[in-house]
């Protein structure tokens, strides 16, 4: 019989935030508990304890990461010193819906989860990241836009991405359409 194995040992922060990302989304964040990350991670419920304090800090720490990785694309882009202006604003349109469909679970946990005990807490991650793609987009539009239109391109393409989210379809089967939803927009404020 071998010793049983330190937590720290027998998974990563990025399985249990994979797994609790999963749940999170398919059966709600009131609905998941630790012991049920755990479970499905086929682990005790303590080694989930040894990364994350509580539920709620586990899913704080997702919705940080994934409101991360979409801010770096949009960095990502801005440091693109070869395209144009118009360039760069049909890459952010469009880069916003590739990453929602293409992480549609990273997605729902940043948008689409709504419950109230959560709501306060994570209000400012999606304000916070609204905040830079506004200040983004007035920055590069030939004129200048006002804040309702620069609300009216993000709810849109939060829109688009949210109708696919909730079904079967990935990215590429509407990749095309996407890059016209983005041409679309650019018209809309040109």
């Amino acid at each position: 019989m071998t010793p049983r194995k330190l937590a720290k040992d027998e998974l990563t922060k990025d399985a249990i935030i994979d797994v609790a990302r999963d749940l999170f989304v398919t059966e709600g964040y009131r609905s998941t508990s630790m012991r049920k990350i755990a479970q499905t991670l086929k682990c005790s419920h303590g080694a989930i304890y040894y990364h994350f304090k509580n539920k709620a800090e586990l899913f704080y720490e997702i919705v940080e990461a994934d409101f991360k990785r979409l801010d770096q694309e949009l960095d990502d882009v801005m440091a693109d010193m070869a395209s144009s202006n118009d360039e760069k604003i049909y890459a952010i349109l469009y880069g916003f819906i590739r990453f929602g469909l293409t992480h549609q679970k990273h997605y729902e946990v940043m948008f689409l989860i709504r419950d109230e005990e959560l709501q306060c807490k994570v209000e400012d991650k999606p304000n916070k990241s609204y905040d830079k793609f506004a200040q983004t987009i007035a920055s590069l539009s030939a004129k200048e836009l006002s804040p309702n239109e620069i609300w009216s391109l993000f709810i849109s393409m939060h829109g688009f991405v949210s109708h696919y989210c909730r079904s079967d379809i990935k990215f590429d089967d509407v990749k095309n359409l996407a890059s016209s939803h983005a041409h679309f927009l650019i018209k809309a404020i040109n």
